[in-house]
């Protein structure tokens, strides 16, 4: 089946399921505007199908999707063109399509999966996690903001773990991600084949798993959890830092806590803290409306291109973040990540 996107994704019917499978498995099946529309395509004319009862979504090689190319955005703004935000658009409506997709629709993530990955995975009904999955919404270590819907997802977990993941970009194991609420579902790596076979056979995604499911452990232990939940339950990220501050000399979490987001960008926490804040109260369209102003004015900043730079193209590991203290962004500043955009607001 051809609704464009190239050698980069595939798609097939099988038996009463539409099968997607991300094919760029040498870049870690990061997501390119190409792939976008064509999924976009698929998605429209599957859920309109009467043959198709189900949609399945996995990766080649070992990762889902590791998230967007941002590569192609880099080296459009080093050669001074328009920054590419048509395709953080239709990535963001199709998010918002997932999130109310009439039929099932299942993700079998087997690897990593991070930023726009996330984007086309947790939000569908069926999140199935093996014990290969590795989940990061790492955005702030690039001067980015968590995206994709990370606003809808991450205010949902308890224990303020959502402010934890958003804050640090640090990365979580399967237990974790069934056990905070991401994934609905784990099963094993070498029940992949059997379970995908069974939803093509039946488009039952729950039937399918029966007998499958397995419920691994949490990666972080309780005491960990319990200081997640305390440390980030604060009202403010000055007042998140000060407590972990306080702590250093005595608990090695709070100290490893503190040197990650003290190596973030400052602005991009301060977004991350509000957008996820702000997200509480909203529905997933306006969740991705919110994102998308914040991501234009994100294309028009600093921090991106230079976390870009340092993590990716120069691999220095030292991105010269502009302001570099987060006592230097001021509320104004802030703001206008928020206001509106008039004429160019996210459309669906």
């Amino acid at each position: 089946m051809d609704f464009g996107g190239g050698d980069e994704i595939r798609f097939e019917r099988k038996g009463r399921a539409g099968v997607v499978t991300l094919t760029r498995p040498k870049a870690l099946n990061a997501l390119s505007h190409g792939m976008v529309r064509a999924l976009a395509k698929a998605l429209a004319a599957w859920e309109d199908d009467p043959t198709i009862a189900a949609v399945l979504i996995r990766g080649e090689g070992r990762a889902f999707c590791s998230g967007g190319d941002i590569m192609q955005v880099y080296a459009a703004h080093r050669a001074g063109e328009e920054p590419p935000a048509a395709f953080f658009a239709d990535e963001y409506r199709l998010n918002a399509h997932i999130e109310r997709y009439r039929k099932p629709y299942v993700a079998l993530i087997d690897g990593i999966v991070m930023g726009g990955g996330v984007g086309v995975s947790f939000h569908g009904s069926h999140r199935v996690v093996t014990e290969n999955a590795q989940f990061a919404m790492p955005e702030v270590g690039i001067g980015f903001f968590p995206d994709v819907g990370a606003s809808h997802l991450l205010p949902k977990l308890g224990g303020h773990f959502g402010r934890y993941l958003a804050l640090t970009g640090n990365r979580i194991g399967w237990g974790d991600v069934l056990g905070c609420g991401l994934a609905t579902h784990a099963i094993n790596a070498a029940d992949q084949e059997r379970f995908a076979e069974r939803l093509c056979d039946s488009g039952d995604a729950d039937a399918a798993l029966e007998g499958l499911t397995v419920s691994p452990a949490r990666e972080t232990e309780a005491a960990v959890l319990e200081a997640i939940g305390r440390h980030f339950a604060r009202p403010s990220l000055p007042e998140i830092i000060e407590g972990l501050k306080a702590e250093v000399a005595a608990d090695p979490f709070a100290a490893r806590t503190l040197s990650t987001i003290e190596g973030r960008s400052p602005t991009s926490l301060l977004v991350a803290w509000r957008e996820i804040e702000a997200g509480r109260g909203l529905s997933m369209a306006d969740c991705m409306r919110m994102e998308f102003r914040i991501l234009v004015r994100m294309l028009a900043g600093h921090d991106f291109y230079e976390g870009i730079r340092a993590a990716i193209v120069d691999k220095d590991r030292q991105p010269k973040w502009q302001p570099s203290r987060i006592e230097d962004v001021s509320t104004a500043d802030i703001d206008a990540y928020f206001a509106p955009l008039g004429k160019r607001e996210l459309t669906f």
